[in-house]
């Protein structure tokens, strides 16, 4: 799976949100500066070729959809960001973030508790 850029990562999540779409969907969806059409149909075309969006065509209309999920790509960026910034560790991720004052003890518990239960682990 490749990285994606900012502005393709808008598109993916819109895409996500509304599951299939044409152009002028996704561009509706946009916010104001909204980019144009053809710059929105050039990003959907490059996701196409990096494999993260299909289309079904309709005469010469396509309708875009994501056939990688929001969830395996939030997966690739986690890990590329646990390998590239804190050397795969996630103590080392929560620790940057409690000296940043983004996470205090309350939340650190939480995020404890929560993984234990996913991992079946009890107290």
């Amino acid at each position: 799976m490749k990285e994606l850029t900012k502005a393709e990562e808008q598109v993916m999540q819109i895409l996500w949100d509304v599951e299939r779409g044409f152009v002028k969907d996704l561009l509706a969806k946009m916010d104001s500066p909204k980019p144009a059409y053809n710059t929105v149909s050039t990003i959907v075309r490059i996701l196409e070729k990096k494999g993260f969006v299909d289309h079904q065509a309709y005469g010469k209309s396509h309708e875009y959809f994501p056939i990688i999920s929001k969830d395996a790509y939030r997966r690739f960026s986690i890990n590329n960001l646990l390998s590239g910034y804190f050397s795969g560790s996630f103590s080392n991720l929560a620790s940057f973030f409690a000296k940043d004052g983004k996470l205090d003890l309350t939340e650190l518990e939480r995020v404890l508790e929560e993984v234990k239960e996913v991992s079946g682990v009890s107290r």
